[in-house]
């Protein structure tokens, strides 16, 4: 049977959110579905409503089935474990048979704890993202139904840093948004590796379902870092020469699974500050992949990634300006350095460069031309 990156197709399902007043969980529960029958229409508000609370990290669904978080931290409390028991019970083609059979048995097998990779002086990138998804699938995927680590998309990198450390402690199953986290916390050190989220929705069946891996560009090469059910829905090798072959690739992918990809979001590079009080841009652009021929899925992806490398330049000159000019009056010490940069951008298109600055940045992008005229 067909299946998402993150679930099992559940047909006619239309996912409702009741928020408990107690402390500590939030559940989603669907009603009734059934194998049979036509899907439930959703309305273009409540999709509206999904894509807000998808981007706050609110999208409590695993596969078009609901899923529950705990919100009240490690070690978990005895009401969220009891809820969670029950989701199992209810989400779990066996039943309660299943919660009895493990909760009844005392010699439970011992599973072991993945050891946090450590790498060579001498050990290459592509071996380094490597050791890291090793890591990762380590971890395994989380099948129960609940989330044990709360990740709120609108949280400072710092906090967000926090949770991946107590990842990290816990050794605990792993959904993809936490991977993605995951993953941004063990590539901190490589700072030739930029990272960036690389976020995908697609439809079977009339439902849609949402994926996230982390993706990674270094020495003119692109791959990505993530976890899923499926194999080829989460490690990519760094091999793509282009951002486009990388997302074909995960195209073909859901064809496999006849799922049609509708949206994809890619974010900025993220810092690699753990310290960082910035947010990540989960989506600097957002791109209808079934409305767009190949041609033009193409260019958008090209210009996606020139608008990254020009505000990422940019980012880092505006860095090395406030600091030379706090450090050195005179700007003869980066002359040169500004000297490129302008090069690099007298040679991108207005539209890159209106698309990726903001008003700061293009005020500074002013300051810099007059300083080298």
């Amino acid at each position: 049977m067909p299946v998402s990156c993150c679930g099992t197709v559940h047909h006619g399902s239309s996912p409702r959110r009741i928020v408990h007043k107690k402390p500590g969980i939030r559940t989603c529960l669907s009603q009734p579905c059934s194998s049979v029958g036509p899907s439930m229409l959703r309305t273009e508000g409540a999709e509206e409503r999904d894509e807000e609370q998808e981007d706050e990290g609110e999208d409590l669904r695993d596969g078009g089935i609901p899923f529950i978080i705990n919100r009240g931290g490690l070690p978990v409390n005895e009401e969220t474990w009891e809820q969670m028991w029950r989701h199992v019970a209810r989400i779990h083609p066996d039943g309660e048979a299943v919660a009895r059979r493990i909760r009844g048995t005392g010699d439970l097998p011992k599973i072991p704890v993945p050891s946090v990779p450590t790498f060579q002086p001498n050990s290459s990138i592509p071996q380094r993202l490597e050791a890291i998804q090793r890591y990762i699938r380590d971890l395994q995927y989380n099948h129960t139904g609940t989330q044990f680590f709360e990740i709120k998309k609108s949280r400072p990198l710092t906090a967000l840093m926090d949770i991946a450390k107590e990842m990290t402690r816990e050794s605990l199953p792993i959904k993809c948004l936490e991977a993605v986290i995951l993953g941004i916390y063990l590539t901190n050190s490589m700072p030739t590796v930029e990272r960036f989220p690389l976020s995908f929705k697609t439809q079977f069946s009339g439902s849609h379902f949402r994926h996230i891996v982390l993706g990674v560009h270094s020495g003119g090469r692109f791959g990505a870092l993530g976890i899923s059910r499926r194999e080829d829905l989460m490690y990519k090798p760094l091999e793509y020469k282009t951002l486009t072959d990388l997302l074909q690739e995960f195209q073909v992918a859901y064809r496999r699974y006849w799922h049609t990809l509708c949206k994809v979001k890619i974010g900025h590079y993220v810092s690699h500050d753990p310290h960082s009080v910035e947010q990540i841009e989960w989506k600097h652009s957002v791109l209808d992949v079934d409305k767009l021929s190949k041609e033009e899925l193409r260019k958008e992806l090209e210009r996606h990634t020139r608008d990254m490398r020009l505000k990422d330049l940019l980012r880092n000159i505006c860095f090395q300006k406030i600091y030379f000019h706090w450090i050195f009056p005179s700007l003869q010490n980066i002359s040169h350095l500004l000297r490129r940069v302008y090069f690099f951008i007298s040679q991108s298109s207005f539209d890159c460069i209106a698309i990726c600055l903001d008003h700061f940045n293009l005020i500074l992008l002013i300051h810099i031309i007059g300083d080298i005229e």
